[in-house]
């Protein structure tokens, strides 16, 4: 058979199975909609049989669940997606509870899993069930308290390299400057995460040759790629054959991949020739930066090999707490000046408070001693959650338990729904964070005041790792880096606020939200520009 005969051959076969696939998928949607244990639940009507309540919810960015709907079907309710199949969404705390506590059902859907996994690998976000609590084990050393009071010096270190940037902004363009926050928020949380973690790896990312930092622009290539809501994305989630389609956006994450593991293997072969030319055994090397632990899982010879992380698994945590430890920290950052930009007497009774410290440079507990301080980033992360919502999927049939009851559509009243293997599930973040049931009637207003006092009693049953509040998740995958969130939010408001006074640069109106796994401000009509946050600073004056 020649060869041209081989691949029509191929070709036929493969356009047939195409084909089957296309008869066979709606068959199998109608079938699972039919038998579906959501159908019945309260919900919005669908306004397109393809995109379900897709259009509404994008043009939203999701606030319509709990700025309309909740209001309309309560805190647990059925949405639409494509083909109209039925979706879960919940803001209800027993829910909650339920899904986040047990791990071995819920799982993270595949197109999650997929579109992160293929930048990160089998990182601490991607793996799931026992090698999730095993990396989480091994992890956990490098976010404890201890561990964070060292980090402070480094943080205050690049807060106040970004200040002074600010300042001669200033002297530059006279009384008053124009800056883009989020972005320098970013270059300045990229460089702790790099210096503080401990991948030993300085981005340069303030300085300006860190836009010639190899690693710094595979990143932002990469995450920029694997992040990007897409259709096509959807599709290459559930049909693997798809993903050997070329694409421009797979061709650069492919190439940002290959320098983001050839510059972390770099690091750790560096780290293991410091740990052999130490000649110490490896499970006395008790450094505790996130890479010495990992190497030292991966080298610890007294641990059987199937116990130890692979090197796989070491290198998959790099662009993992690098996302993690700058993306989310410079968009809560940004949201907190942007909100402060909004209220100035919560920027002047900040302020207030933090000129009265007479040190630059506090300690964690200090810092945490500051209770305006610490209300304004409670608050904000409260408010401008940097995920408005999570999803699961079930991997197991399940009963889920409701606090607050559901009438479905037959009038039956349900105090738990059936959950059903496959099924998807949307867990509300800001929908609980902002809900007037839980928080009062003041729920939607950024109060900062509401945490020098005692909290309603509602809040309590948030299952929340910290604060009241679901930003931080809870359960098994909790976040397990948010005491270095916090502290490093506080650094950088402890360090702005204090210098300068901050006024949006554009009317209010203009600054949206768009989510790309982490809520981000950007400018209306300049969407393809990318998150932005246009500040006016000027040099703050100390007030008596």
């Amino acid at each position: 058979m020649s060869e041209i005969s081989a691949q029509l051959i191929c070709s036929a076969l493969g356009l047939g199975a195409l084909l089957l696939y296309a008869l066979y998928l709606p068959l199998v949607l109608l079938y699972k909609q039919y038998n579906s244990s959501f159908r019945d639940l309260p919900g919005p009507p669908s306004t397109s049989w393809l995109k379900g309540n897709f259009p509404e919810m994008q043009e939203s960015e999701n606030t319509i669940f709990y700025k309309k709907w909740a209001k309309q079907y309560g805190p647990t309710m059925q949405f639409k997606v494509f083909f109209n199949m039925s979706r879960l969404y919940t803001a209800d705390t027993k829910a909650l509870n339920h899904i986040l506590h047990n791990e071995y059902i819920y799982h993270k859907p595949r197109i999650t899993q997929w579109s992160l996994g293929r930048l990160t690998g089998p990182g601490l976000f991607y793996v799931q069930g026992d090698k999730h609590k095993f990396q989480r084990k091994i992890i956990s050393p490098a976010f404890s308290p201890g561990q964070l009071r060292g980090f402070s010096e480094t943080f205050f270190e690049k807060a106040e390299e970004l200040r002074d940037i600010w300042a001669s902004q200033i002297e530059v363009d006279g009384n008053v400057a124009q800056v883009d926050a989020l972005s320098w928020l970013s270059k300045m949380t990229l460089d702790v995460i790099g210096r503080t973690v401990g991948f030993h790896y300085d981005f340069h990312a303030l300085s300006p040759e860190g836009n010639a930092n190899e690693l710094n622009k595979a990143l932002s290539i990469g995450f920029h790629a694997a992040t990007r809501f897409s259709i096509w994305l959807m599709i290459q989630s559930v049909l693997p054959v798809t993903r050997w389609i070329p694409s421009s956006g797979s061709a650069q994450l492919r190439k940002a991949k290959k320098t983001m593991d050839r510059i972390g293997q770099e690091l750790l072969q560096e780290s293991k020739a410091q740990l052999m030319t130490s000649g110490r055994k490896v499970d006395t090397w008790r450094s505790k930066d996130l890479l010495s632990l990992l190497v030292r899982s991966n080298m610890n010879t007294d641990i059987p090999y199937r116990q130890r992380m692979s090197d796989e698994d070491v290198l998959a945590q790099v662009p993992t707490f690098v996302f993690a430890g700058h993306d989310t920290i410079s968009s809560g950052t940004a949201w907190s000046l942007y909100a402060l930009s909004l209220h100035d007497s919560v920027q002047d009774r900040l302020r207030k408070e933090l000129q009265c410290v007479l040190t630059e440079h506090l300690t964690m507990e200090d810092l945490n001693s500051l209770p305006y301080l610490d209300a304004v980033v409670k608050e904000t992360l409260r408010f401008h959650s940097p995920a408005p919502e999570t999803a699961r999927v079930a991997v197991k049939d399940d009963i889920l338990p409701l606090n607050t009851p559901v009438t479905d559509k037959n009038g039956i009243v349900r105090r738990e729904i059936c959950i059903k293997k496959g099924q998807h599930l949307l867990l509300a973040i800001s929908g609980v964070n902002l809900a007037k049931e839980l928080w009062g009637e003041d729920a939607m207003d950024f109060k900062p005041e509401r945490w020098l006092s005692k909290l309603p009693e509602a809040v309590n049953s948030i299952p929340g790792v910290w604060g009241n509040m679901m930003t931080f998740l809870g359960g098994p995958h909790g976040c397990i880096g948010y005491r270095y969130a916090v502290l490093e939010m506080k650094v950088l408001l402890f360090t702005l606020v204090r210098a300068f006074e901050i006024k949006l640069a554009v009317p209010k109106e203009n600054i949206i939200n768009r989510t790309s796994i982490v809520q981000r401000p950007y400018i209306k009509g300049e969407i393809e520009a990318g998150g932005q946050l246009p500040l006016l600073i000027s040099h703050a004056l100390k007030k008596e």
